[in-house]
């Protein structure tokens, strides 16, 4: 039931840290993986770790995911490569790290439309093809923030907790079209976003290890087997909801 045998699933932002892990976990389930991303060279690299991970046939897509035109696009060229579409994975992510008061309206909008606005956009231009193919799987990757409040992330949090808002009212609007969409959570995970964090953000390396249970931050890999689930027919009776993987940091007294 978790085989993902025959699927095309599009990541974006799949071309590094928690998007990378993510298509890297439905590659070895045997998803057909494309890659939305602007750094063509960046996507080139994550292509070949996905066919040595065994999904021979992953592809890079250039794609502005902020960008309506860009979007349609990418859907456009991914419907005539491939087909079809059965799983789309809204990634793409950025942060400015600032208090509100020091934040500029342009750094906001660039959140926003980055975090936001583009699974929106890549959700709306997926449903069509998952319709045409009788159903489809929807995993949108909100934080720690959707739950949580931090000073220095106003946008990044405003950002997340409306990916957990959107997953909900598309699961709703959804489910008669046989499209389950969820979200997961991360925690706090190693990546090259969240390293400027441990560098910018004084006392944050040890804070995080202190509240999560599992002693650790947590690795790209450590996502995967949730977002196989979600992607699976072992979830087909599973829509708008959030999961957090996070190593227990939600739960701490």
């Amino acid at each position: 039931m978790f085989d993902l045998s025959g699927k095309v699933a599009l990541v974006t932002g799949g071309n590094g840290g928690i998007g990378l892990g993510l298509a890297l976990g439905l590659a070895q389930a045997g998803a057909r993986v494309a890659v939305a991303a602007r750094n063509e060279a960046k996507s080139a690299g994550a292509v070949e770790q996905l066919r040595a991970a065994g999904s021979t046939d992953s592809f890079a897509l250039p794609m502005d995911v902020a960008d309506e035109a860009s979007v349609q696009r990418g859907f456009d060229a991914l419907a005539e490569r491939c087909g079809g579409l059965h799983i789309l994975v809204n990634n793409a992510g950025t942060t400015v790290r600032k208090p509100v008061d020091q934040l500029a309206l342009a750094e906001w909008q660039q959140v926003m439309d980055t975090n936001l606005t583009s699974a929106f956009l890549c959700s709306r231009a997926a449903h069509p093809l998952m319709k045409r193919a009788g159903g489809g799987k929807i995993i949108n990757i909100g934080s720690m923030m959707s739950i949580f409040g931090a000073p220095y992330a106003p946008a990044y949090g405003a950002s997340k907790g409306g990916i957990v808002q959107l997953t909900r009212a598309t699961a709703a609007s959804w489910a008669v079209d046989n499209i389950q969409v969820n979200a997961i959570l991360p925690g706090w995970i190693a990546t090259e976003l969240t390293d400027a964090a441990r560098s910018q953000v004084q006392g944050l390396n040890e804070r995080v290890i202190a509240r999560t249970a599992a002693g650790r931050w947590g690795q790209p890999k450590d996502l995967a087997g949730t977002a196989v689930f979600l992607a699976s027919a072992a979830s087909d009776f599973v829509t708008g909801t959030a999961i957090p993987v996070d190593g227990g940091y939600s739960i701490a007294a």
